[in-house]
């Protein structure tokens, strides 16, 4: 039985209204908001403590931010009696200050095993090298695409990924959620994720646009996108499953990197198909383009 071509294509014109919106509003947002930078790009203080038994960081949390360190950062690590504090601050005294304010409502022990002042330089070169190791990854992309594929879809692919990363940035810069080194390593991934969905789409688009001897090129990627879907969707459920499971149950340290993915791999998708491959429209791809030239014999003695 023929499977069923969905017509993708037949709402490009909406899906790129939509696209631009959100990438309009989210850097709109970015300028406004600017990014909830955490301690790893800021500087500040960690302060690593050792309660006597389990600790409860959201107790924790409390105690602190009515103590006036509203912005601190209260992880679990190790085991549950091993606590991760990140303070903004270079006060040399923060670790002793810490602990006593938790002490004081503890009735066990609590050890101050480590205090480390991270410094604003090397917060403002973290910056500086994650913005230049996307601008790298992008541009490594679009070499990689446009040797395998053809130019035409090395943009699309360039394209898709910046929107899914413009759309991660923005979201974090509307829920001023905290932007850090584990959310960074996110967003990069993202783009690895969606630049393998893309591929396979694209694969697809160009084998079908040299089988296929009839048909516009609207057309021909629809089979493709249908061809391709299942795939797609069983790819994006099972991550999301596990991504969902890990900002559920993983704790406060990992909610902003899942959160990060699962935004990115919901838009990953969607830009997959209506970013990528409608990119390959705006730009007139046709079978000319596609075509595998054909090497003419040299007769012998001929230059």
């Amino acid at each position: 039985m023929e499977q069923k071509v969905i017509q993708f294509m037949r709402l490009r014109t909406y899906a790129t209204v939509l696209s631009l919106v959100m990438i309009v509003g989210s850097i709109a947002t970015l300028a406004m908001n600017g990014i909830n930078w955490g301690l790893d790009f800021t500087g500040g203080t960690l302060i690593e403590l050792v309660y006597d038994k389990s600790a409860d960081t959201s107790a924790i949390r409390d105690q602190l931010s009515a103590e006036g360190y509203s912005d601190a950062v209260v992880q679990e690590y190790g085991s549950v009696r091993d606590v991760l504090v990140r303070i903004p601050g270079d006060d040399q005294t923060l670790g002793n200050k810490v602990a006593g304010i938790l002490d004081a409502n503890y009735e066990g022990s609590i050890e101050v095993k480590r205090v480390e002042f991270v410094g604003p330089q090397v917060g403002e070169r973290l910056r500086e090298q994650g913005g230049l190791g996307m601008l790298m990854a992008l541009g490594m992309v679009m070499l990689y695409i446009a040797f395998r594929f053809q130019f035409k879809f090395s943009v699309g692919a360039v394209l898709a990924l910046a929107h899914d990363s413009i759309i991660v940035l923005g979201l974090f810069a509307l829920l001023q959620l905290q932007f850090d080194l584990t959310v960074l390593a996110a967003i990069l991934a993202v783009v690895g994720y969606s630049l393998n969905d893309t591929i396979i789409v694209y694969d697809r688009v160009r084998e079908n646009f040299r089988k296929l001897r009839k048909g516009e090129p609207d057309e021909i990627i629809n089979v493709s996108l249908t061809q391709t879907l299942g795939r797609t969707l069983a790819t994006s459920g099972t991550t999301l499953m596990v991504l969902i499971s890990l900002y559920l149950f993983g704790g406060e340290m990992i909610k902003g990197f899942a959160t990060a993915l699962i935004v990115g791999v919901g838009v990953g998708t969607y830009s997959s198909i209506y970013i990528a491959s409608n990119i390959l429209l705006y730009m007139k791809i046709s079978r000319e383009d596609l075509i595998i030239p054909v090497k003419e014999d040299l007769e012998d003695g001929m230059p």
